[in-house]
């Protein structure tokens, strides 16, 4: 799981869940004329309340969040837990609101009951559920509920196009050894290597004469130089070939390496070697 694909209408199921907890332990009903010391339940105190309301709307934040944070998705019956956590957000704000209406249900039927009406804490549950079902079910459609709940942290110094970050692939902070040997060996790249007695190999340059560019005539034509970039918000990945089903979810506040551009559309590397197309590059943020 990864928190750092949550999103800010994740941060506002989140709350809307922590006030619904709070006001669980809340007077459910008011009582006209009751003194200061009557012992008025909570909303613990009702079983429809407690399972309709306190209980669905905490499960559906959770299975909300939870599936938010997952880098797959899980399915059930061919739906996602997020689709049955903005169902039981849904259902939980529509029983409260019943519960509004008719707070002491049958009873006042008979009547005698005029003087109950719904308690703060049931009036602060109602408040919590209709906030939890909407920043649920807009959270898709509204791009400021979709932006990033923790932003990806920004490289420390300015890095030239198609260079790497200073914490290296995908953590910022470490430090990344030179590819092929350590700083200062024989063997790296563009250093000669002298033969048994000191002398140049034939075909080295030797000293004096100008070295050509061989590095400049080996790479292949063409204006694209890999970069590091993160995405603002979770992006699927999708296999190369063209497949409908992604292979992997870019997450927020990780660094991914670009290392083709077709199009409009991105080849990306993660951490674990796979390489896919990104088709949305909206808002990324080099590196």
């Amino acid at each position: 799981m990864n928190i750092r694909s949550l999103t800010r209408g994740d941060g506002v199921v989140i709350g809307a869940a922590v006030l619904l907890l709070i006001a669980s332990f809340l007077d459910i009903y008011s009582i006209d004329g009751a003194p200061d010391s009557a012992d008025i339940p909570s909303l613990w105190g009702s079983g429809s309340v407690v399972l309709g309301v306190v209980l669905a709307g905490v499960i559906g934040a959770a299975l909300v969040v939870v599936n938010r944070a997952m880098p797959q998705p899980k399915k059930v019956a061919g739906l996602d837990l997020g689709q049955f956590g903005v169902a039981f957000t849904v259902f939980a704000a529509w029983c409260a609101l019943g519960n509004i209406f008719d707070p002491a249900g049958a009873f006042d039927n008979d009547g005698g009951l005029d003087n109950i009406g719904a308690g703060i804490g049931l009036i602060l549950a109602l408040v919590a559920t209709l906030v939890m079902a909407a920043a649920a079910v807009a959270t898709p459609l509204v791009p400021a509920l979709k932006g990033s709940l923790i932003p990806a942290a920004r490289p420390a110094a300015p890095q030239p196009y198609g260079g790497q970050p200073q914490g290296g692939y995908g953590y910022p902070g470490a430090q990344q050894q030179p590819y092929g040997g350590q700083p200062g060996q024989p063997g790296q790249p563009g250093q000669p290597v002298p033969s048994f007695g000191g002398q140049p190999q034939p075909g080295q340059p030797q000293p004096g004469q100008p070295q050509a560019p061989q590095q400049a005539q080996a790479q292949p034509a063409g204006d694209f130089s890999p970069f590091w970039f993160a995405v603002p918000v979770p992006r699927p990945l999708f296999a190369e070939d063209g497949s409908p089903t992604p292979i992997a979810e870019l997450a927020p506040g990780t660094w991914y390496l670009a290392v083709e551009q077709r199009g409009a559309n991105l080849v990306a590397q993660t951490q674990d070697g796979r390489r896919g197309v990104l088709q949305d590059t909206s808002g990324i943020q080099r590196g």
